[in-house]
Order: C-alpha cells, then structure tokens, then sequence
C-alpha cells in the first residue's frame, strides 16, 4: 500500500509509457494482419492499407474500444487473490505489458504473425504465477487457449476452402466468367458484410453501451448488407471493363470485380479489430490506473480514463506505420500466392470465424483465424500452393508465444519489484 501511495504517479506513467509500447506492438503485427491479404492481393498499396488503417483502427479503438473494460483480461487469473497485495498487481501488470510488448516486437522484426491476446494472456499468468502461485491461475481458461491453436484455424481453414471452391465453380467455371462475377458477387457482398456488421455489433460497438439482442443485431445487419449489395451492384455494372486485359492475365477482369470487395472488408475489418484488441493493451494499463487511483482498492471491472483510449490508438496506428509491412509480407505473399478473389474467400472465412466464436465464447486469436483462412484458400489448389516452410515458422511462433510472454513477463516483474523496493 506505501509504494501505491508514494509512487502512484510514477507507476501510472511507466505503465502508460508501456501500454503504449504494446499496442505499437499490436499494430506492428495484428493490424498488419488484417491488412496483409488486401496487400497481397494489390488491391491495396501498402501506403493505401496503412492510410486506410490508420483511419479506420484508430477509429475502433477510440469510438468503440470501451467505456468499461476487465481489469484482467480474459478472466486468466482471480484478481481478489490480490486484494492483501495490491502493489504485486500493479507491478505484474506493467511486467506483463512491457513483456508481451518485447515479443512482440521481436515477432514483428522477423515477420512472425503471433497472436497479440496469447501474448499478454501468456505474461499475465507468468507473474501470477511467481507471485502467488499456481492456485491464482484459471488453468481450465488456458486450456481453451491452447485448443483454440487448432480449432481456430482449422474452422477458418474450411469455411475459406468452401467459399473458394464456390467461387471457382460458380463464376471462372462459368461460361462468361465476368458477366457471372457481376451476378454473384453482389451476394458475395451481401454476404461479406453482413458477416463484418455482426463482428462489429457482436464484439465493437456493445463496447459504447449499444447493447442490441441477436435479432436486433441480425435484422440491422441485414438491412445494411442489403443496402451495401445493391450500392455495390450498381458501382460494379458501371464500372468499365477491357477484354483485352483478359489476354495479359487471364481473369483479369473477374479479379478487378473482387478487388473492390477486398477494399470494403479491409476497411471493416480494421473498424472490428480496432475495437476489439485495443483491449490486449487498455486493459492491463486500466487495472494499473484504477488501482493507483483508488489507492489499492481492486475492482472486478474499470472505467478506463479519458486518455487511455486515445493513446492505445495511437500506438496502433504508429506500429503499424513503421513495423507492419514484414507481417503484411508473410501473411499477403509468404504462405500462398493470393489474388483478389482468394483474398476474399480468406477475409470472408475469417470474419465468419469471428462472428461464431463471439456468439460461442471460443477463445480465439485474429491472427490464427487469418493464417488458417489463407492456408484454406491455398489448399483449394493443392498442398503444392502452400509455402511449408513459413508455414512451419509461424506454427511454431505460436506455441512459443504463450510460454515466451511468461518468462520475459517474470524477468521484468522482478525487475520493477526490486527498482520500487
């Protein structure tokens, strides 16, 4: 209680100063996520996608990233375990930013896409664990963590073969392969963002105090998507289309179709996951904050501090401008070669994948759900497509991920105990 009350002020300003190093993190690789598979495509430049990015992450973080958050993320560990220690909190906290920060840092430098919530989840039980020992930690929720490294993926992985193989029979099979794009994508469209306007009810906008029953959230998302597909109808018919290109690539015009679609969901998206994964980086930095500012009281949930959304926005936007582009590579053109039509297919499944595990509580890593979808995609036309290698690069990022935040989570927690002792 004496170190809250005579460093209260110190201790808010390194936990922002890390707060803000990692949701730079977040938006050196999580963001670059989403944008990877609409730069892959070229149906976004890279400076296009981080522009675009930019506008729309710093949107959802800010207009929906949450009025009231958990000051401990996922419910891995028992925060009234802490109610004697409140100072072992707030240190474990700010180990557990600065932790999950670090790696991701090195996971962005070498282009490794890693899940942004495993990270902060793998350095929260880290110090929980050196703190006050394993009866602090939720062990059946980690378990569901590491099972989602194979549902997640394998349930993006099948929803982007199947709409692939829809694509390939339903239009480039098809007679007059262009003339079936304008027909079907329309649908596709409706389908892309009905699914990306339940992400953003579902898991964005409840944030703000929206809270809308299911079929509330269904019938808007229809009607948006409804109005969507026909505004898109429209543009795609009076859109101009040469024949000749068709002789220098083939399908080029079908591809141009599907590259508007890729530009919506980029935006949408980034919206979603501005929204959403804010929170790897506002949460721990908000525990911190009401504890100090409560002078050691711990509660189950925070209003977070006006400047606190703001800057998880910020650092998003910064990481993203400076370290996205190695991530965007791996997931855009290391795994698979994509086109604006398998780019779709992949952004479609993993929107899709979202919308079921929010609706099931399945755990579930954005990063992993892109990486199956991209790999579905590139299975569609043979395990040949696939880049193995890289594959087995990011496999094994992921599992060292949840292992790697605790032990840097433990190191620095000791650290930051002996510097305020």
């Amino acid at each position: 209680m004496d170190i809250i009350a005579n460093y209260g002020t110190t201790l808010i300003l390194v936990a922002a100063v890390f707060g803000f190093f990692m949701a730079w993190g977040i938006g050196a690789n999580d963001v670059a996520n989403a944008m990877g598979t609409s730069v892959g495509t070229r149906s976004l430049t890279i400076k296009q996608a981080i522009i675009i990015a930019m506008i729309f992450e710093f949107a959802g973080a800010y207009l929906a990233g949450g009025e009231v958050t958990s000051t401990i993320r996922s419910g891995i560990i028992d925060s009234a375990a802490f109610a004697d220690t409140p100072d072992q909190l707030v240190f474990g906290m700010i180990a557990s930013l600065l932790a999950a920060g670090t790696w991701l840092l090195l996971a962005s430098y070498f282009g490794w896409p890693v899940s942004t919530t495993h990270s902060i989840i793998g350095a929260i039980v880290g110090f929980a664990l050196v703190s006050l020992g394993s009866e602090a930690v939720h062990w059946g929720k980690l378990g569901g963590v590491v099972g989602s490294w194979i549902v997640t993926p394998a349930l993006s992985g099948l929803l982007a073969y199947f709409t692939f193989i829809s694509v390939q029979r339903l239009i480039f099979n098809a007679d007059s392969p262009l003339a079936a794009a304008k027909k079907y994508v329309p649908v596709y469209i409706f389908l892309t963002i009905m699914v990306i306007c339940l992400v953003t009810l579902k898991k964005g906008l409840s944030h703000v105090g929206l809270e809308m029953t299911n079929a509330q959230s269904w019938g808007l998302s229809v009607l948006v998507s409804l109005v969507g597909a026909l505004l898109c109808a429209l543009y795609i018919r009076r859109q101009k289309y040469n024949p000749q290109d068709d002789k220098d690539m083939h399908f080029s015009n079908v591809e141009k179709v599907f590259g508007i679609l890729m530009v919506v969901t980029a935006c949408a998206m980034a919206f979603a996951h501005g929204s959403n994964d804010v929170a790897n980086a506002i949460g721990p930095l908000s525990a911190v904050v009401s504890t100090v500012e409560s002078a050691g009281q711990i509660a189950s949930q925070s209003a977070i501090a006006w400047w606190i959304l703001p800057l998880g926005g910020i650092g998003i936007v910064i990481g993203l401008a400076s370290l996205g582009h190695k991530v965007m590579a791996t997931v855009g053109t290391g795994i698979t070669h994509l086109t604006p039509s398998r780019g779709f297919a992949a952004q479609l499944a993993t929107a899709a994948t979202v919308v079921i595990a929010s609706g099931t509580g399945l755990p579930i890593s954005t990063t992993q759900t892109l990486v199956g979808a991209v790999m579905g995609v590139g299975l569609a036309r043979g395990i040949a497509a696939l880049n193995l290698n890289v594959l087995r690069n990011i496999v094994v990022s992921w599992v060292v991920t949840l292992p790697a935040g605790a032990i840097l989570a433990i190191v620095f927690f000791y650290i930051i105990e002996w510097a305020f002792a």
